[in-house]
């Protein structure tokens, strides 16, 4: 696939990889039955948007609900914290595991530089990153807000974005995750509190593999530069990783896990409503084989909205105003899509809760 500029229409080839790759991601094909089977599946799901994480395993399983999510991540099953690209990632825990020491190491200088911007100095940093630790000890799970005010009372700015950056420290550091949700918030904990013992630790080039292994399960097929992307690693990792799974090169050049010559094509996905930040605009390099001459669009300003796949193409993006689905076509949609995506919409709306 290549990383040119956005066509009008996709290619036959453009469509069959992007088949493939939707087959990858549950968005067609067996739904998931839980929400952790659907991040088993894809690893990590950027989760910076809380409703767009839920909608993300909404899309891909069958008959749950946002509060299955919350229960999960109630129960500690789920975890929400900072990982690939310095980015907030759903994981289930045991991924926490290995994941955490494999992409949050080249977090640390960019932190340290966010944190100055911020006029937090690295001794500021580090009582702040002791409060946080010792009130969480202390009667945690707790809120941003509430950790907030225990940094400023010990006389540390927290304006700005200096709150968020002291608790990506504590989390790069693997002393805290998000936990419970709290209302519409989620409270932090203490990762040896909720998560109990680690496990043995995995080498790094085990963990590059198993890197490796699970991204191409949930993304397959993809080039090194995606896997090196989306996981906030080197290039030369990638490789390694790639490698160490047993991964296999097609004639397109893509990687992929070996399969059986018996594998049925992949088919398009049905019509469907994606939230924010969904995964399928995140996996890989390049965005234009789903978003087309729409990018702009789609992922203005660096933010990702809610889209609707029709043909395996962003076809509109859409929002929901007074509980209802409101949908933006970039042009006119035939009616059978427009059928499928309404009853799409109303399963949103039961997937909120109304």
């Amino acid at each position: 696939m290549g990383n040119s500029g956005s066509r009008a229409a996709a290619s036959p080839e453009d469509l069959a990889v992007t088949a493939e790759r939707c087959a990858a991601q549950l968005l067609c094909g067996d739904p998931a039955g839980s929400a952790g089977e659907v991040a088993g599946r894809l690893l990590a799901i950027q989760a910076q948007d809380p409703r767009g994480a839920r909608l993300a395993i909404r899309a891909r399983s069958a008959g749950l609900s946002a509060s299955d999510v919350d229960s999960a991540l109630a129960r500690g099953s789920l975890i929400v914290t900072w990982l690939n690209r310095g980015t907030l990632h759903l994981v289930r825990t045991e991924d926490y595991w290995w994941l955490h020491p494999l992409t949050t190491p080249q977090l640390r200088t960019g932190n340290s530089r966010r944190l100055a911007q911020e006029g937090v100095s690295p001794q500021d940093a580090e009582r702040a990153v002791a409060v946080v630790r010792a009130a969480l000890a202390a009667g945690g799970p707790l809120t941003r807000s509430q950790l907030r005010e225990r940094v400023a009372a010990a006389g540390v700015r927290t304006e700005g974005q200096a709150m968020v950056h002291v608790l990506a420290l504590a989390s790069i550091r693997g002393l805290i995750v998000r936990g419970p949700p709290a209302g519409r918030d989620q409270a932090f904990v203490l990762a040896r509190d909720w998560l109990g013992a680690p496990p043995p630790a995995m080498s790094r080039e085990a963990a590059l593999g198993e890197l490796a292994r699970r991204y191409l399960a949930g993304h397959a097929p993809a080039a090194d530069r995606d896997l090196a992307q989306w996981a906030g690693i080197g290039l030369r990792d990638a490789r390694l990783g790639l490698g160490r799974c047993g991964a296999v090169q097609r004639a397109d050049g893509l990687a992929a896990l070996p399969v059986t010559p018996q594998r049925a094509a992949a088919a398009l996905p049905p019509p469907r409503l994606l939230g924010a930040f969904d995964p399928l605009l995140l996996g890989w390099a390049s965005r234009d084989p789903i978003v087309g001459p729409h990018r702009r669009i789609v992922t203005a300003g660096g933010l990702f909205r809610p889209f609707a796949l029709a043909g395996g193409r962003a076809a509109a993006t859409w929002h929901i105003t007074r509980g209802q689905v409101a949908l933006a076509p970039f042009a006119p949609l035939d009616a059978g899509t427009r059928a499928a995506l309404a009853a799409d919409a109303a399963d949103v709306t039961r997937f909120l809760g109304g």
